[in-house]
């Protein structure tokens, strides 16, 4: 069994790891700052300008098929790949990419949609999440009828990462609500509609305790062409849990890299903070907090990395990811909180970075699939017979 890295995936991990410490961490003080003054703390304009530095060296698109001008890398290159991104807590992203259920996308909508957001040209964003249908997926209200070639949307979508950017939205509407009360969502009644913010829709800032920024979308007698349904009718939630899917383990693989961050953090101020005579670095309490970190943290790379692999290998990761996400999420706000504690009042300050990540990775718990939803879904797998205690390798 080999463990060690191939020498082109060391390498992108390296020249990512470069980028960030050069490029972008250097803009963490003015970020802070521009968010203490109650500011946008890093702007689209300066996002865009790093991507463009990026791609100059050929970091475009890394899960992008090459035929659409993607690096088109596999899923463990593309989790070391968000590790090292998440070495930072500016939210920067490389460009050249679009929500995976897009290359469901026809010929049309290809290039109405699909190439002009991978171009960066476009911003979409995916609304599913409702008031009253967050982990519960299949209670959504938003409606969509027929009339004569266009489909009517109502109703109101929340939480929706990008809203307030977006100039189009992939909606999933009810169109059948018998076939949706009989067989179930995942098999009929629910549709995905490819909707043009000039057809209408709104969005509203949602404030939350982080710097995400969510909105509330809100829709009344919103017409689309028929033309502008993804995918087909009645198949919108198995494009959903596509969409859902496909970021699980990318999610906790950010955490690891934000994880490595605070402990480094933590072990410089252990060992430059000094209490009756000491460098709290020689307290057993300190120690064993930095100790439990590092175990931590070594145990979800490979929970992360194993998910990616399976995915690579095409096998079935839903358990793998299920697992790496709430491990993931669990984890990093214990490590956080352990490195507040070490630095202290200042650590619970606005002048440091902990407090914001502090704040960020809590969300890590509840979007794309609670915690409560991933127990579930691993102890369902493990009741149905779906997966073994001992996984793939057991």
């Amino acid at each position: 069994m080999d463990f060690s890295l191939s020498d082109e995936q060391r390498e992108i991990r390296d020249w990512v790891r470069t980028f960030v410490r050069k490029e972008v961490m250097p803009l963490e003080p003015e970020v802070l700052r521009r968010e203490r003054a109650g500011q946008r703390g890093f702007t689209a304009e300066e996002s865009r300008a790093l991507q463009l530095k990026a791609k100059e060296a050929g970091f475009w698109g890394v899960l992008t098929p090459q035929e659409y001008g993607g690096m088109g890398l596999d899923a463990v290159t593309a989790a070391l790949i968000e590790a090292e991104l998440g070495r930072s807590f500016v939210p920067f992203y490389l460009g050249g990419k679009a929500d995976n259920i897009l290359f469901h996308a026809n010929a049309k909508q290809r290039e109405r949609y699909l190439l002009p957001t991978i171009a960066g040209d476009r911003k979409s964003c995916f609304a599913i999440t409702e008031p009253g249908a967050g982990s519960d997926a299949r209670n959504i209200r938003t409606s969509a009828r027929k009339e004569g070639t266009e489909w009517v949307i109502n109703g109101e979508k929340t939480f929706i990462t990008g809203g307030n950017e977006a100039d189009f939205v992939m909606v999933f509407a009810v169109t059948d609500k018998a076939a949706l009360n009989s067989v179930g969502a995942a098999d009929g009644g629910v549709t995905c509609f490819l909707a043009d913010r000039d057809t209408g829709w709104k969005s509203e800032y949602i404030d939350t305790m982080g710097e995400w920024g969510p909105a509330s979308l809100i829709f009344e007698d919103v017409r689309v062409p028929e033309e502008n349904i993804l995918g087909e009718v009645g198949q919108g939630f198995r494009l959903a849990m596509q969409w859902i899917g496909q970021g699980r383990y990318l999610l906790p693989a950010r955490a690891i890299g934000a994880t490595e961050r605070l402990v480094e953090m933590a072990i410089e101020q252990s060992k430059t903070r000094v209490t009756f005579g000491q460098p709290i670095a020689e307290r057993q309490a300190i120690q064993w907090m930095l100790a439990d970190s590092a175990v931590e943290i070594e145990a979800l790379r490979w929970l992360v990395l194993h998910a990616a692999w399976q995915v690579d290998q095409g096998v079935d990761s839903r358990q793998a990811q299920s697992m790496a996400k709430l491990y993931g999420g669990v984890k990093a706000n214990e490590i956080v909180d352990r490195v507040l504690q070490i630095h202290g009042g200042m650590g619970y300050t606005r002048e440091l970075p902990v407090e914001r990540w502090y704040r960020e990775l809590r969300l890590l718990r509840i979007y794309e699939g609670t915690d409560e939803i991933q127990r579930r879904t691993i102890a369902r797998n493990l009741l149905k017979g779906h997966a073994k205690v001992g996984g793939y390798l057991g």
